[in-house]
């Protein structure tokens, strides 16, 4: 068995370094944000917090993801870590479901039981939110090249939209003196976070489930390749993805009974169309020369078929 080593690329090391920064911010504004939550009684504060503390969970994981998708394959782990960041954003996107239920539920109750708050306070912390998770967002979205990443992003371009929304509630209760505008804003927050995070999960565990990949079209591949001279038909087709950025495909084409030699070059042909038409580039792909029928997974030769049939009644 040979195993391609996975090494770190400059990319790699920006990305680290975006993390790190983001980690670091993130777990400070947390702090402040929580402290300043207690002290003006604001759900919507108190809502921020814990959304930028499943942000800095959710940066680790994607920090984690990223050290190791560089690793190497292993004898005992073939194609590597590579969804190492497709099960990072999965956990991010349903903990960021668990806290937006959370959030709405604590929303409604304050609702009928209203609280007084602060609001001169939630706006001073919140424009420092603003200016922090928009930072990240910004840098994030120069890095976010898969679903790992894509989910970290969305975490904080997320905050930073229900951050200024904080600024707009704090400005309405000081006008108005309305407080049950804290809990609907929270409920907006909620609403936000639920929305982003669904397609994160939707994405991932077609990844996990291995589904076929997202803009991917079974018949165009199976058509693209009987195009290719020499094939006769293409069955038995699976296309599923390593990652969010990897993509693997396996099938049986049926060819004439010709040498080895001369099917290299239809192999060739095949794998060309499938890297520049389909993007994928690691395949499997398994020549017959006879007509075949699937039989529970496995394609069998007819003759073949026939033959154990008849060999059985024999007996």
């Amino acid at each position: 068995m040979h195993l391609h080593a996975a090494p770190a690329s400059p990319g790699a090391h920006r990305t680290q370094s975006v993390l790190r920064f983001s980690l670091v911010a993130t777990l400070v504004y947390v702090v402040v944000t929580f402290v300043a939550g207690l002290r003006a009684h604001s759900l919507a504060l108190l809502s921020e917090a814990g959304h930028n503390a499943s942000d800095f969970l959710a940066l680790l994981l994607s920090f984690a993801a990223v050290y190791f998708q560089t690793r190497p394959a292993s004898h005992s782990k073939t194609f590597g870590y590579q969804r190492a960041g497709v099960l990072a954003a999965f956990i991010n996107a349903a903990t960021l479901i668990v806290i937006s239920l959370w959030i709405a539920i604590e929303a409604v109750h304050r609702l009928s039981a209203p609280v007084a708050v602060q609001p001169k306070l939630m706006m001073i912390v919140a424009a420092a939110g603003v200016l922090m998770n928009g930072v990240i967002a910004a840098l994030l979205w120069g890095v976010a090249k898969d679903v790992n990443l894509r989910s970290a992003f969305l975490h904080m371009a997320g905050d930073t939209l229900s951050t200024a929304a904080v600024i707009a509630g704090g400005a309405g209760i000081l006008i108005t003196g309305q407080n049950w505008i804290d809990p609907v804003l929270s409920l907006f927050i909620a609403a936000l976070i639920l929305w982003s995070s669904l397609g994160i999960v939707h994405e991932t565990l077609n990844i996990l489930l291995e589904g076929a990949p997202r803009g991917v079209s079974l018949p165009a591949i199976r058509s693209g390749m009987e195009a290719v001279d020499g094939v006769i038909n293409v069955h038995d087709l699976h296309v599923w993805s390593l990652g969010s950025q990897s993509r693997a495909l396996a099938c049986h084409v049926t060819i004439a009974d010709i040498p080895p030699s001369e099917s290299a070059c239809i192999l060739v042909k095949l794998n060309h169309v499938l890297r520049d038409h389909f993007h994928i580039s690691h395949t499997t792909i398994q020549f017959e020369h006879m007509g075949c029928e699937e039989l529970e997974g496995c394609v069998v030769p007819i003759e073949e078929m026939a033959s154990s049939r008849n060999h059985g009644h024999a007996h």
